[in-house]
């Protein structure tokens, strides 16, 4: 004779393959019944009926929680795609595009001042201008040595060049600035991203793939049982046989 328990969710008597004692299930499913009747003791007793249901609802809360985790990531995620707080500059047509003239001609001299052309007609200018003055040649003596004329042109040059050199290079600094804050606000908002794909990640390995073999591990032990039910039933016709 196969042996009887009460299960202490409805008082009835079923065989003892058909349930479990308290002190066989997880932590979880233990707290669970415990809460619901407190003065459950280890050894008591419960049905397959009513074990599945509250299997069912530790399923059901797991789920619930993940999703609920899922989607607040996923909204923080949607969040940060369509933020339209700022726009990545183009720098070098936001610049162009707000070049002045004088701007232009400071950026036209100090590139001219710095190459070797500039340079080679620099050089080429002086030395006619001092051949001619010395040797006379076509009758030409406008600025005899110590050549004080070449002098005050090379001055007002100086004079004239180095602001325009500066206005470029101002120019240059503020490019560097627009860049440095444009890539600024493109590292913050990738950072960003990748801050909340890290939490997605990290979610889905810490908690959704545990709780997923929590599950399966549920449903493996529910198919346990009915399989030992079956069993039982089996012995019970074989037993009843004449």
């Amino acid at each position: 004779m196969s042996k009887t328990a009460q299960c202490l969710v409805d008082q009835a008597t079923y065989d003892l393959v058909d349930g479990m004692t308290i002190q066989e299930l997880d932590p979880q499913l233990q707290a669970a019944i415990k809460q619901a009747y407190p003065a459950v003791k280890p050894s008591s007793f419960i049905c397959s009926e009513h074990l599945v249901g509250y299997r069912m609802q530790k399923m059901d809360h797991m789920i619930a929680k993940d999703y609920q985790q899922n989607q607040k990531i996923n909204q923080r995620l949607s969040q940060i795609m369509q933020k339209n707080t700022y726009q990545v500059v183009d720098v070098n047509r936001e610049l162009e595009n707000s070049l002045t003239v004088g701007q232009r001609v400071a950026d036209a001299v100090a590139r001219f001042g710095g190459s070797w052309a500039f340079i080679i007609s620099f050089v080429s200018v002086m030395l006619l201008w001092m051949l001619l003055n010395v040797l006379q040649l076509f009758g030409l003596h406008f600025d005899p040595y110590p050549f004080i004329l070449l002098n005050l042109f090379l001055s007002m040059v100086a004079a004239i060049q180095a602001p325009l050199i500066m206005m470029s290079q101002n120019r240059a600094a503020e490019y560097d600035r627009l860049q440095a804050v444009n890539d600024f606000r493109v590292n913050s908002k990738s950072e960003e991203e990748i801050r909340v794909l890290h939490s997605k990640v990290d979610h889905l390995i810490q908690q959704d793939e545990p709780n997923m073999l929590e599950i399966q591990k549920m449903q493996t032990q529910m198919l346990g049982e009915i399989q030992a039910q079956v069993n039982e039933l089996r012995r019970l016709q074989q037993a009843h046989r004449p």
